[in-house]
């Protein structure tokens, strides 16, 4: 890539938004309220159990307590609270639970009793704003107090809110000496991720000051040679991993390539698409979601090592260190839920499911009291440290916003009808505009255990709407019926349609292709069942976890046995028949049955009594073809 085709790209894309002009399509898709979900079976038990043990036993006050003092240089103690009011909010609403309510409530008032009258909520020395992770802090203590606003409706936070952001403009934004692009870490991303939070001011205000500021922080990002560039670069092509040239030292401004911050400047490049329409904005997310999909998202739906982008799909049968950090898992479930909403397109939920049911759930404590703060495809892993002298780090406060992203992204609802978008035991109610009812559906499954759906679809009046029902891309033969009568139409990675007029007691069974499956790269094999990825588990104590075994047949399904695991930790175990070692004279050579699990349980002691490996290496046979390594240029 070089400078002109940059140049290019970023001038149409200025040429567009003069000629656009304002007012966008402001969503498009609505979201289920999470107050209007109920999710059951293992998945529910999880996110039950998280928010109990987590979410609840986690002291705001504790949180909110350091915006008292202003000794910050460099550190990020200020995103803590905001980051756990972005899952506290939620459960509330999911739970009802009066002491988390209380808990949100004495930690929002220490929060607004920290707010000097500057405006400012922070934890930085006045010689220091603007440094490190300043305004990133400020980012999630807006969002914080804006999801209370929302709860409560109080304007006094509302204005408290505005209040940060009006100090911000002044510092930063429009006319002002201070340059958000050149501020804080990696390249400025960290800073401009503000963005979000920013047009989320604007929407509950309507005041244009935010609106050009939240334009003035995305022309920023283009503005000279070291900026994100995150819409012309993406409009160009460039994979998420070469935006910048690798950087040294790594924790540092000089940092472009950093997976989390990347995201969240995307979120609210989203936002502002929603709101101005500005067509670029969504076609630069969307290239770099296609990016990530196809160069960095991992046989367990997460990716990132050292918490940046690396061509991950590309190396993922290489261990790594420091691979698939959980702040990068939870926002990339965030990104996926809103490309969601906002395209309405299949793969997203598609990326959904497969990280939910695999990278995310792996990353939880067997008690959800906690979580991990990387997540390998094979080894242990564990909580990782606290952080900036807290008894908390980034990761177990981002973790439990992962649920709120499924809870949301279970059903939406468009012009056309209801979208089911996940599958899993649940109840959810959408409002249908179009409709002008209300839609519940019921689903009654032990998916992804079995491959049955049944759905209940209840509008609260017979209503003439489409119902429409993701066909996973695994699937490659699914069946449909309604009221027991054969659907057609159906392709996977795709919604099918079915339009009708719904009455209470309507019922559709879905039954999905669970054929095992197996995909080979770099010498090495993965094994999937439905959207599992599967796992060897040392609990099983059926063989050293990493031997080499032959890989099945590419192309042909993979018989792939459900069995009883024996230990109360593992959801799902299997058996499969393989050729284990290298001594064809053993008798590991001939087939036998060899135990999996489903990826989320295994090395969930996070001890290595439970050494897990995902992908395994198939030995090299020289009588048959040539040795290919995972580390041969182009492979």
């Amino acid at each position: 890539m070089n400078r002109l085709s940059l140049g290019i790209a970023w001038t149409l894309v200025a040429l567009a938004c003069q000629a656009e002009g304002g007012g966008g399509p402001d969503g498009g898709r609505s979201a289920c309220r999470v107050e209007d979900v109920r999710i059951g079976g293992h998945l529910g038990s999880k996110m039950d159990a998280c928010f109990a043990n987590n979410v609840k036993t986690t002291d705001g006050s504790y949180l909110a307590a350091i915006f008292q003092k202003h000794e910050g240089t460099r550190d990020w103690q200020s995103e803590f609270w905001g980051k756990w009011m972005h899952s506290c909010v939620p459960a509330y609403r999911y739970t009802k639970d009066e002491a988390l309510k209380q808990n949100i409530d004495a930690s929002v008032k220490l929060i607004l009793g920290a707010q000097r009258a500057d405006g400012y909520i922070g934890n930085y020395k006045d010689e220091c704003h603007l440094q490190g992770w300043d305004i990133w802090g400020r980012k999630y203590t807006m969002m914080g107090l804006m999801h209370y606003f929302d709860l409560t409706g109080d304007k006094a936070v509302l204005d408290a809110a505005r209040r940060v952001a009006d100090q911000m403009i002044a510092e930063v934004g429009p006319g002002a000496a201070g340059k958000i692009q050149l501020i804080g870490m990696h390249h400025g991303m960290a800073s401009c991720s503000v963005l979000e939070p920013i047009v989320w001011l604007y929407r509950r205000t309507k005041e244009k000051r935010y609106l050009d500021f939240a334009r003035h922080i995305a022309a920023a990002m283009e503005d000279f040679e070291d900026s994100p560039k995150l819409v012309s670069k993406a409009l160009a092509g460039v994979p998420v991993a070469e935006r910048f040239p690798h950087p040294d030292p790594w924790w540092s401004w000089k940092n472009g390539i950093k997976a989390y911050e990347m995201m969240s400047c995307y979120q609210g490049l989203l936002e502002l698409y929603q709101v101005t329409g500005h067509a670029p904005y969504l076609e630069a997310t969307e290239a770099t979601a296609r990016s990530i999909i196809d160069d960095e998202i991992n046989a367990a739906g997460s990716g990132a090592a050292c918490e940046c982008w690396y061509h991950g799909k590309r190396f993922e049968t290489a261990p790594a260190y420091h691979t698939m950090e959980t702040c990068v898992t939870t926002t990339w479930m965030r990104f996926c839920e809103t490309l969601l909403r906002v395209t309405g397109k299949a793969a997203y939920a598609d990326q959904l499911e497969k990280t939910a049911y695999n990278a995310y759930l792996a990353t939880l404590a067997r008690d959800c009291s906690t979580f991990s703060k990387y997540c390998p495809l094979g080894g242990t892993r564990s909580r990782g440290n606290d952080q900036c002298g807290m008894t908390i780090n980034c990761c177990v406060a981002n973790g439990p916003r992962g649920f709120v992203a499924i809870a949301e992204s279970l059903l939406m609802a468009d012009a056309e009808g209801v979208m089911v978008n996940l599958y899993g035991a649940s109840t959810a109610t959408i409002a249908l505009p179009s409709a002008q009812a209300r839609v519940t559906v019921v689903q009654e499954t032990d998916y992804p255990k079995g491959n049955r759906v049944t759905l209940r679809v209840s509008p609260d009046k017979e209503a003439a709407f489409a119902l429409r029902l993701r066909i996973p891309a695994w699937s490659a033969r699914t069946t449909v019926r309604v009221n027991g009568m054969d659907v057609s139409g159906m392709a996977p990675g795709a919604y099918l349609s079915v339009r009708r007029t719904w009455k209470a007691g309507d019922t559709v069974e879905m039954d999905f292709d669970f054929a095992g499956r197996v995909e080979g790269k770099n010498e090495h094999f993965a094994l999937f069942r439905g959207p599992l990825v599967l796992s060897r588990d040392a609990r099983f104590n059926d063989g050293a976890v990493d031997q080499p075994a032959k890989m099945p047949d590419a192309g042909k399904p993979v018989a792939i046995t459900p069995v009883e695991s024996g230990n109360k930790d593992i959801w799902q175990a299997f058996t499969v028949m393989l050729q284990t070692g290298t001594d064809p004279e053993s008798a590991e050579m001939k087939p036998h049955p060899v135990h999996f699990c489903d990826y989320a349980s295994a090395g969930n002691t996070w001890q290595s009594d439970s050494l897990y490996r995902t992908w395994f290496r198939n030995p090299m046979n020289v009588m048959a073809r040539p040795y290919v390594s995972y580390d041969v240029p182009g492979n």
